[in-house]
């Protein structure tokens, strides 16, 4: 059975009372922007270094892996899904397109084709995730956990354990840390043409319709006529793709591909997403969100640590925002299971 759009839509749609779905979503995004500017404020009021233009450049730089992942992983989680493979997954596609144009231990390839070779392994590593959580039925978690574990060995495997060096590679370090406007690394301009890219997926084309149609009622969407498996696999392609951007903006920005180099990203991502006003019980993402997600890490750990404030509390501040944001969402949603 078949039905059209606008009954799709109808039947995917939030159950809510009140305000409708769309002006709670944005307020929570305007929240989560007022609650990044008072941050700002107060650790410039607290270290005025920190409104340095230098500083802000470098906090901004630092946001671009786990925005670019967090934009991914905001079209697996508005399944309904979770993906735990952008940590290893950023070290294998790295390591992988690194090892393509490397000179000295490498194949000494074009630059494209590492860059190239890189996307594509990300997107592999998505593929494989979608088919797995769609056709063989695993949990998400327990199959993109098996892949991170995949991932990081395929990284040391292919690097021989070795981190591969590309400052010899004419112009790869540009990628990331070129200026195409002064005192701005490239890397942000690549940050911010990947957001707009990722919003127009999101908000104008069928995969950001599905991908929350299947995370609000998968069952509904699947009983009006969309193939869910086919888009659920397209979600995770998607996410992938992110992520093995992010592992050549990674390698770009060291000058080197690192196999070890990714352990925990994924954490920060979906702590990005979420902050972002991402539902971690699907239906519902936002890819402003997410980059403000990213900033907002980034604004934490960077205040703090010119703060003066160790590591240790700073993944504890960390997790009680993502706390907070989680609680949010139920809050929104009435504490009550779509």
């Amino acid at each position: 059975m078949t039905v059209s759009q606008e009954e799709l839509e109808i039947n995917v749609k939030h159950r809510s009372s009140g305000l409708p779905e769309r002006y709670k979503v944005f307020i929570q995004q305007a929240a989560v922007l007022l609650v990044l500017i008072l941050l700002m404020v107060f650790f410039s009021f607290m270290r005025p270094q920190f409104s340095s233009w230098s500083n802000l450049s470098s906090l901004l730089l630092a946001s671009v892996v786990t925005g670019v992942q967090a934009l991914g992983l905001s079209f697996v989680i508005a399944t309904g899904g979770i993906d735990l493979t952008p940590g290893f997954g950023m070290a294998v596609t790295s390591v992988f397109g690194g090892m393509l144009i490397a000179n000295e231990v490498g194949y000494g390839l074009p630059i494209w084709v590492g860059v190239l070779g890189g996307i594509l392994a990300g997107s592999l590593l998505g593929l494989i995730n979608g088919l797995l959580v769609s056709y063989v039925k695993m949990q998400p978690m327990i199959a993109t956990l098996a892949m991170m574990m995949v991932s990081w060995g395929m990284a040391l495997v292919i690097a021989d354990g070795r981190t591969v060096s590309l400052r010899s590679v004419e112009g790869y370090d540009q990628i990331a840390m070129g200026e195409l406007i002064p005192n701005l690394p490239n890397a942000v301009l690549i940050f911010v043409v990947l957001a707009i890219i990722a919003g127009f997926l999101m908000n104008k084309t069928p995969i950001g319709r599905y991908s929350l149609a299947i995370g609000s009622n998968e069952e509904a969407t699947r009983i009006s006529g969309v193939n869910t498996r086919r888009w659920k696999v397209l979600a995770y392609v998607i996410g992938g793709t992110f992520t093995g951007i992010s592992g050549i903006l990674m390698s770009s920005r060291l000058s080197a591909a690192q196999p070890t180099l990714g352990q925990g990203y994924e954490m920060y991502a979906i702590a990005a997403a979420v902050i972002g006003g991402t539902s971690l019980r699907g239906g519902r993402a936002s890819i402003f969100g997410a980059v403000i997600g990213a900033v907002t890490i980034q604004t934490i750990f960077n205040g703090l640590t010119i703060m003066g404030i160790g590591d240790q509390w700073q993944r504890v501040v960390l997790g009680v925002v993502v706390l907070v944001a989680v609680f949010v969402d139920i809050l929104r949603r009435g504490g009550k299971e779509e």
